[in-house]
């Protein structure tokens, strides 16, 4: 059916106030609902955007505190890590050293124990197991000790009673990684005494200059009888601390 005038009068009607002063307020009305609803948004928006700075806020503290506790740790690991082992060129070059006394030693294993023209020995007829180098804070049977310095290990003995604090972590500080076996010794001829294969050099302190040197000649010798062979997995002694 096609609508009439009529009908279109009618709806014209529903949308218009035939009272001036009161489509005023109905358009009034309108305008502040619309600014209301504008302001709605505004403030819904305002609230979105505060919450994704408090959001990126709470990332930034978290993740600066987490960098901050990551950089403690490093400094903390780097000032509180202990020093690292020197290293010294295996080998030698024939370097004299002053003091040094070498020897002539026999080779052979043996069972039981033995009479060593060196004390502490400096090679010689030994057990056929190795003593596993590292460093101890007991005295250790010397003919697994022997057969350490026979792979090139260089065994450092101390007297106990002489050596200890300060001057014992002074004469740690030269140890290298491996290939040496620290640990005290009764009746030794003087404080400290270096042990390479038919080689040995007697100390009054841990500040002798002649320690490094010594390591350098001495430590893993291509000129012992079995250079290269390994200086672990045989035996652990007393007292092992490393």
């Amino acid at each position: 059916m096609t609508p009439t005038a009529s009908d279109n009068s009618a709806k014209s009607a529903k949308r218009q106030s035939g009272n001036p002063a009161t489509q005023a307020k109905i358009d009034l009305t309108v305008k502040q609902q619309r600014e209301q609803q504008k302001q709605q948004k505004l403030a819904e928006y305002q609230r979105q955007l505060a919450k994704r700075r408090r959001s990126k806020l709470t990332w930034w503290i978290v993740g600066g505190a987490a960098a901050v506790a990551v950089i403690a740790l490093v400094a903390a690991s780097i000032i509180f890590a202990p020093p690292s082992a020197p290293t010294y060129s295996a080998g030698g070059d024939g370097t004299a050293i002053e003091g040094v006394e070498t020897f002539s030693n026999e080779t052979q294993h043996v069972e039981g124990t033995v009479d060593y023209p060196q004390n502490p020995p400096a090679g010689g007829p030994h057990n056929q197991y190795w003593l596993n180098c590292g460093v101890y804070d007991q005295p250790q049977q010397n003919e697994n000790a022997v057969h350490s310095l026979e792979h090139g290990a260089v065994w450092v003995t101390y007297d106990a009673t002489q050596v200890t604090g300060d001057e014992l972590a002074t004469l740690k500080s030269y140890l290298p990684s491996t290939y040496v076996i620290l640990s005290p010794y009764e009746g030794l001829p003087s404080p400290i005494v270096l042990s390479a294969w038919n080689a040995q050099l007697q100390l009054q302190s841990a500040d002798d200059e002649r320690i490094p040197t010594f390591f350098e000649e001495y430590w893993r010798n291509q000129n012992v009888p079995e250079p290269n062979a390994t200086c672990s997995g045989a035996i652990d002694g007393p007292g092992k601390q490393s």
